[in-house]
């Protein structure tokens, strides 16, 4: 038979299958049955077992109170989910068990544990939701309170290029292929949904904030799952940001990671840490956000340029106003704590500090000749003033970490607990002078009072001077050389000093949740100040890289891309300064598609690289690493780089290459910019050559997918196409000859490339010579085929005869005589009667041409 805990921890395992029942049990938080083997493994502690009933050990592995948010933190990194179970009474106050619940179940996407969290990176909780043919992503940080609402086409491309830590959705097939934890809910009804929208944000908040029924429905996904596992979060959700992708240049998660946009597996070089010089984790949030999400708004861009070029340009104010900064915590995730009631005394006192410094910051920056970015930032600052001056008034000045000792309210702010302080005072004043006291009245010099938590306060006596002891000492405690006592008058001074103390902790519990109630009051203002100190930080940091670096300001047109000593930010600062080869880059209406040719390690991928930074980050409203940068506005940015397989998803190589190659053709508008590297090496040359020739005709010819492209390749026959698609043109690598070597001397120029080099590369990379040797011998012998062969082909020309017909015909020649029927006609000129007869006669050549002669 099971004792009473036992049964109690039973129901509540049956409660929340799924998870880990973390269960307080006094200073512990113990785990039984299968979940302690599972805990015991998994953070390395020891297993034991408890008594639990007649005949019944159970397993057991706990950790101690003060330390489960860096073991539920190790849980759910591994992707557990960890459900706290606490007393929610004091038990010394209760009779019989202790009454439990559990509070909160921490998952991936509720954390907020400092030991989980990345300072520079949002925790998003997502919400995919369909509604017929309409989609919307809903997120919610609950670390800061940020909502944010992404509807339409915008929502898959969104889920990619967040940091969604776990993902919320009504049909497992709305998240295949997702990377991050996925969770099955089920179908929300209307009126399900106006419920969770209207107890959350009002009765008219669905038609005042949410844009459409599945970003209604997204949302209120959110909110019921946070009312299951973190529903202290719902406090700190305050603000709704719906966004569109109408004034977005749209980045997917395959050309973030394609342009080494954000660190990743692997690969800790990227634009972020080259330019990340912010101060503040909220700064740096903000830069990823900037760089994820760059803008197609001229007037909003034209801000954020005027800001960064005042920053770059005012060294003196930047290093002065920085210098405040570094003095700033977290303040959106201190707010966040703040609105979920979460937020300890210390929290406040770093809460304080920063608001002190934000001031300071105000102060500092209302000296300065400010653009309107800043200054717009610079209003938000004084909403500062308010939590400050409350927090001033009632929060001690170095409060404790906790209550059990007083001393996190501030002196002057309630009488009662000050009353309480001096009772306290004089009681430890009087226990202290007890033990000299009692040294004089019975003439032992050793005697001494102390203090446990087992037998509260006593007097000591060793051993030898048992005889000394007075008749109304009252022996508590046999030791090992001495005798711990007591007397009426020291349990008296107990009594009265553990009464004051238990009432202390009690009022300054209950004055520091009216604080908190007060603050959350404000929570709005609190979380605009960090979104401005947020924005200070970052435009201060992208001018201190502008002037660093010689960064220049960007300018964007109505149609030409021209960028003049254009550099690879994140190369250039691998490399060292001044070792990097600029190059420049046109594509105008006589460029469309330019063809990168030349050896590998040349450089082709970094000049493809670098044409797409540059447009990323003067959208993302930075300076770029150029001598001039003239771009249009544009709505994509598609890259094509690289080759993997995607096993799980049981795709090659060269299927995922077409897949993404296919998405891109697709998708891309006259008003986005394609890089592709290398398309069709994934299968035989002659597939390859023609895949590739398909697509950049594709990318010409369709008027509503004439993209400007950059298409890196080795397929040097594509080089012809210059001569046959009007808005195509060459460049490559140049590489320089010093006898048998060569030399890449990382400068792209017009015209193709001569031959690949491919030999002279395999040689730097250290092949073996007799490798080398024999593939310069089978190189010489293929050349002289190849010669042969155009030899013999020019002899059957010449005597009338037909040549042996090759093993696949080549992919370029001349111009056939239907080819050149096509190129000599007026469309324009046509009647729509004349081009269908056209049309018939260039039918009948092609059919006269495949008559066997």
């Amino acid at each position: 038979m099971s004792t009473p805990i036992r049964q109690q921890y039973l129901d509540l395992r049956k409660r929340y299958p799924g998870t880990i029942l973390f269960f307080r049990l006094g200073d512990f938080y113990e785990t039984f049955d299968d979940d302690a083997k599972l805990v015991a493994r998994e953070l390395q502690i020891t297993l034991t077992s408890k008594p639990m009933g007649k005949d019944l050990r159970v397993p057991l592995a706990g950790v101690p109170y003060h330390s489960i948010d860096q073991h539920v933190a190790k849980l759910v990194a591994r992707g557990y989910r960890v459900a706290i179970c606490e007393q929610l009474a004091d038990p010394s106050e209760v009779k019989g068990l202790v009454p439990r619940d559990v509070v909160r179940i921490v998952t991936a996407g509720t954390v907020t544990s400092e030991a989980s969290l990345e300072a520079g990176r949002a925790n998003y909780l997502g919400a995919l939701v369909h509604r017929g043919r309409d989609a919307a992503l809903a997120l919610a940080d609950v670390t800061t309170g940020e909502v944010r609402l992404v509807p339409g086409d915008a929502a898959a491309v969104e889920l990619g290029r967040s940091p969604v830590a776990e993902l919320l959705v009504e049909d497992l097939a709305d998240a295949a292929g997702a990377a991050m934890p996925v969770v099955l809910r089920p179908l929300l009804s209307d009126m399900a949904v106006d419920a969770a929208l209207a107890e959350q944000f009002g009765e008219h908040a669905r038609e005042a904030l949410v844009p459409g029924p599945a970003a209604a429905a997204a949302l209120a996904h959110l909110l019921a799952y946070l009312r299951e596992t973190f529903p202290a979060a719902l406090g700190s959700l305050q603000r709704i940001r719906a966004e569109s992708g109408a004034d977005e240049l749209l980045v997917d998660e395959r050309t973030l990671r394609n342009l080494d946009v954000f660190p990743g597996p692997g690969r800790t070089s990227s634009l972020l840490a080259v330019i990340d010089r912010c101060r503040t984790a909220m700064g740096t949030r903000l830069l990823r956000h900037w760089l994820a999400h760059p803008l197609r708004h001229p007037a909003r861009l034209a801000e954020r340029h005027d800001a960064v070029g005042w920053a770059a340009a005012n060294p003196i104010e930047r290093e002065r106003v920085r210098s405040v900064l570094r003095a700033i915590p977290d303040l959106a995730r201190l707010a966040g704590r703040v609105g979920a009631r979460t937020a300890t005394p210390r929290d406040l006192a770093a809460l304080r500090d920063g608001l002190r410094a934000v001031l300071d910051l105000g102060a500092l920056l209302s000296s300065c000749g400010l653009p309107p970015l800043l200054e717009g930032a610079l209003r938000s600052l004084s909403g500062a003033a308010e939590p400050l001056a409350t927090l001033d008034a009632a929060l001690a000045e170095d409060p404790p970490a906790a209550f059990d000792d007083g001393g996190v309210i501030r002196p002057g702010f309630s009488p009662e607990i000050d009353s309480l302080h001096a009772l306290t005072r004089d009681a430890r004043s009087f226990l202290l002078g007890l033990e000299r006291l009692e040294r004089e009245r019975t003439g032992i010099k050793s005697l001494k009072v102390g203090h446990n938590k087992v037998f509260g306060y006593y007097i000591e006596v060793s051993a030898a001077n048992a005889a000394l002891v007075p008749p109304h000492y009252q022996r508590r405690q046999t030791l090992v050389g001495a005798e711990r006592y007591v007397t009426e008058e020291l349990k008296e001074h107990e009594a009265r000093l553990v009464g004051a103390r238990e009432r202390l902790v009690e009022l300054e519990r209950q004055a520091f949740a009216s604080l908190l109630e007060t603050l959350a009051a404000g929570l709005a203002a609190m979380q605009s100040v960090a979104d401005a100190v947020a924005l200070i930080d970052v435009v201060l940091a992208l001018g201190e890289v502008a002037a660093e670096q010689g960064y220049t300001r960007p300018v964007f047109t109505e149609g030409d891309l021209v960028i003049r000593g254009g550099r690879h930010p994140v190369v250039e600062a691998a490399v060292g300064p001044g070792r990097f080869v600029p190059n420049d880059c046109v594509l105008d209406s006589e460029t469309q598609i330019l063809v990168v040719t030349g050896p590998n390690m040349s450089g082709k991928s970094t000049f493809l690289r670098q044409v797409a930074l540059i447009a990323l980050m003067a959208q993302a409203g930075s300076f770029v690493p150029a001598a001039e940068a003239r771009l249009p506005l544009f709505d994509r940015i598609f890259s094509r780089i690289g080759a993997h397989d995607d096993l799980a998803a049981g795709q090659s190589t060269f299927m995922v290459e077409m897949v993404e190659t296919a998405q891109i053709l697709h998708r891309a508008t006259p008003q986005s910019l394609v890089i592709l590297d290398e398309v069709g090496r994934g299968t035989s040359t002659y597939d390859g050559m023609a895949i590739a020739r398909a697509v950049i005709e594709f990318l010409h010819n369709r008027k509503e997918g004439a993209a400007r492209t950059l298409f890196a390749t080795h397929y040097h026959e594509l080089t012809a196409l210059e001569g046959i698609l009007p808005r195509v043109r060459n460049a490559h690598v140049a590489v320089r000859e010093e006898g048998a070597e060569i030399v890449f001397e990382h400068r792209v120029v017009p015209g193709p490339a001569d031959r690949s080099y491919g030999i002279h590369v395999a040689r730097l990379a250290g092949l073996p010579r007799a490798v080398v040797a024999r593939a310069e011998h089978l190189l010489a012998e293929l050349e002289a085929e190849r010669a042969a062969h155009g030899r013999s082909s020019a002899a059957h020309a010449r005597n009338g005869s037909a040549p042996e017909p090759a093993f696949q015909p080549p992919l370029f020649g001349g111009p056939s005589p239907v080819e050149a029927a096509l190129a000599a006609l007026d469309v324009d000129g046509m009647t729509p009667i004349e081009a269908i007869q056209k049309l018939y006669e260039l039918r009948a050549m092609v059919l006269q041409q495949r008559v066997p002669r």
